[in-house]
């Protein structure tokens, strides 16, 4: 009797702790099923009160059940049980069937010892409940109606997101048990007495809608949620997309070109205010000295339309290949600059390939290497609009045997329109 009041006291602490959470957990967030249905089938074997014997294993026992989850650790869950009893082979013959009806407590033991650190994929369900129970044979009038009491554990499998594979294993008292399972003899006891041990395997359906089922959810600490979300921030503040030294939320100028001397607030160095950097200026005078002398800088527009537009900066290209040479990425970067600090100036693209190879698979290339220069523009915030592509498919300008004049026309023009 000890055990029976222990068992029940086990239970009312079942179904009330969903309400004594601890502070600092987080059960705002309902975003998770809570509803699921159970079947299971096994076996079972019924120990007292008996006169005589079932199979060590006996069949048969059904089980059909809806659960409830109030969270992910806690929750109800009303099923109906079918036992069939029968003898073994050297008992006398009898068949007696078993029915009954549960309301159970259930505690997701997986969650509470915090499974989810070696495991997603394996559960463990603690169940226990009182109902109503009736018990007949089908060889005499025997009209048993009694109160039960069950307690087990579900070990789960989890095969998706909407299914679980169940292992149980209970044990069903009785109280107010006329007659022995096997229907052979009175039952002096009428309190809780006996015991009878199902073991059944089954599949678990979750219902809803969500992605997940409470029974796989983890809520976070809202202290750690707290700090979490604080570095977080932090790790934002401290972001440096252009990699010009200054963090993003101190930049005014957020998409400098790599490699280009900023100031504190992460703009390009302009000295002389003509809308190009320094230092891309130095590399027009020095790569291109013959567009102006080395001590005048380029300072308008027009000087800069000539420039781009006569040829003098291009994007080059190995052979065979669409992407172009890191030694170009200059030249490109001082069209981007352009187009960066002149918002109504656009840019015609056009690609070019030499002369050794298939003339339609050349064609194919010179776009393909417009196209390429065109997405750098394009991941750089240039709008598609400013940017027009043209095939200059194969260029014949130069003499194809020379390995030399062949890397000349492997390239990509630009032609600025203001």
């Amino acid at each position: 009797m000890k055990r029976i009041i222990l068992l029940l006291v086990l239970l009312v602490t079942v179904l009330t702790a969903n309400a004594q959470i601890g502070t600092g957990e987080s059960l705002t967030n309902g975003n998770f099923n809570k509803w699921s249905i159970e079947f299971a089938g096994g076996f079972n074997k019924p120990q007292k009160p008996m006169k005589y014997y079932t199979s060590p294993i006996s069949p048969y026992v059904i089980d059909l059940g809806v659960r409830y989850m109030f969270n992910n650790k806690f929750g109800l869950k009303a099923d109906f049980g079918y036992n069939s009893f029968q003898e073994e082979k050297n008992s006398p013959e009898f068949s007696t069937k078993y029915y009954r009806f549960d309301v159970q407590g259930v505690a997701n033991l997986g969650r509470i010892m915090d499974f989810q650190t070696w495991t997603k994929t394996i559960g463990l369900l603690g169940h226990t409940g009182i109902g109503a129970a009736y018990f007949e044979d089908k060889n005499s009038s025997l009209d048993d109606k009694m109160i039960n009491f069950i307690i087990g554990v579900t070990a789960q499998v989890k095969l998706s997101d909407k299914l679980v594979l169940t292992g149980d294993f209970s044990t069903i008292t009785n109280a107010l048990q006329s007659h022995t399972y096997d229907a052979a003899a009175v039952n002096a006891e009428k309190g809780f007495n006996g015991a009878l041990f199902n073991g059944t395997i089954g599949l678990t359906l979750y219902l809803g809608k969500k992605e997940n089922h409470a029974d796989w959810i983890v809520f976070e600490n809202e202290e750690i949620a707290a700090l979490r979300e604080r570095l977080d921030q932090h790790d934002k503040m401290f972001l440096d997309s252009d990699k010009d030294g200054v963090v993003d939320y101190l930049d005014l100028e957020p998409n400098t070109i790599a490699g280009l001397m900023v100031d504190s607030k992460g703009r390009a160095i302009d000295l002389n205010n003509n809308a190009i950097p320094d230092e891309l200026e130095r590399y027009l005078t020095k790569t291109y000295p013959g567009t102006a002398n080395s001590d005048d800088p380029i300072s308008d527009k027009e000087s800069i339309t000539k420039l781009v537009n006569g040829g003098y900066v291009a994007a080059y290209f190995d052979f065979n290949k669409s992407t172009p040479t890191d030694s170009s990425m200059d030249g490109i970067n001082f069209v981007l600059n352009y187009l960066r600090n002149n918002p109504s100036a656009s840019v015609d693209i056009t690609g070019y390939a030499d002369e050794i190879g298939n003339a339609v698979y050349n064609e194919k290339l010179a776009n393909e290497r417009a196209d390429n220069v065109k997405n750098i523009l394009l991941k750089a915030k240039i709008a598609p609009e400013r940017i027009t592509v043209i095939s200059g498919g194969v260029d014949t300008s130069v003499d194809k045997d020379s390995a030399t004049a062949r890397k000349l026309v492997r390239r990509v023009t630009f032609k600025i329109k203001n």
